[in-house]
């Protein structure tokens, strides 16, 4: 993840991260603007349409589109940010919680019962980011299994050593109800975690606005050679740079929890938790 300071937003003017769209769209834009030039010689230089020919007033079908297509993109990157956050918030709780189930461990358990927790509940970060990158390292425990959901298995280690305390005695059932939802969480936010991730944005609705989107571009040569001549070569090519720009961003925010520059920074969260619940129990 990016971080930075909001407030100086004029120096982003001329810096250019590698994470910035103008990268990834500028041969499109090249190509975009050779197309806009060779439109507009063909209309005015070569074919010498009349003032009167109706494909002058075809304006209002551009207005018309780019009104709707301007809704579209909005829900598009409100309903990708609504993924990111709701990936953030659900870390955020994973963090919280881990905290509260190290500190009620802590005035509970015996020192043997201590390390266990303190083993297993930054683990069970680790292992979930790992989970939702599909980057298993395969090195965490001997006795667990990799070919299986991992994240569930250290959910059910830590569970199953709560009620062994509560069977010996060592925890009452008061007790064991305080840490109860602490652990039964992990497993929640696993889900809602999994959730985001394996339900993408219908494929019908993602190809709709890439395909709108470029024939609403292609089509604007049309109409605005009459009036831009070669001045719309730069301005096609910016009207496509902030359209597609806007699905671009939506593309790699709507799966917060991979490797792309603007993902969550789940290394830095996993490396929290162990970090205070070391502080805690250790």
């Amino acid at each position: 993840m990016i971080n930075y300071n909001p407030k100086e937003w004029f120096t982003f003017l001329f810096r250019f991260h590698k994470s910035d769209t103008l990268r990834e769209l500028f041969p499109l834009l090249i190509g975009v603007g050779v197309y806009a030039a060779f439109v507009t010689w063909l209309l005015l230089d070569y074919v010498h349409l009349p003032d009167s020919s109706v494909i002058h007033k075809t304006n209002v079908v551009h207005t018309t589109l780019g009104f709707v297509l301007s809704l579209l993109l909005a829900f598009r990157i409100n309903s990708a940010y609504d993924r990111w956050w709701e990936g953030r918030k659900l870390w955020g709780s994973l963090v919280n919680n881990s905290r509260n189930l190290a500190i009620k461990i802590k005035h509970l358990g015996n020192q043997d019962d201590v390390q266990f927790y303190n083993r297993y509940i930054p683990l069970y970060a680790e292992v979930l980011k790992d989970h939702l990158r599909q980057d298993l390292k395969g090195n965490y425990d001997s006795f667990l299994d990799d070919s299986k959901h991992l994240p569930n298995q250290i959910a059910s280690l830590m569970i199953g050593r709560s009620y062994e305390l509560n069977k010996g005695g060592q925890l009452n059932t008061e007790q064991l109800m305080s840490i109860n939802a602490e652990l039964m969480s992990f497993t929640d936010i696993c889900g809602a975690c999994e959730r985001i991730k394996n339900t993408p944005i219908p494929y019908n609705y993602g190809v709709f606005i890439k395909k709108f989107i470029f024939f609403f571009v292609m089509s604007l040569p049309l109409t605005w050679a009459f009036e831009l001549h070669y001045y719309i070569i730069p301005i096609i090519a910016f009207v496509l740079y902030v359209l597609a720009s806007i699905e671009l961003i939506a593309e790699e925010i709507e799966n917060p929890f991979g490797f792309d520059e603007n993902d969550l920074p789940l290394d830095t969260l996993a490396s929290n938790i162990k970090k205070h619940v070391n502080e805690i129990l250790g």
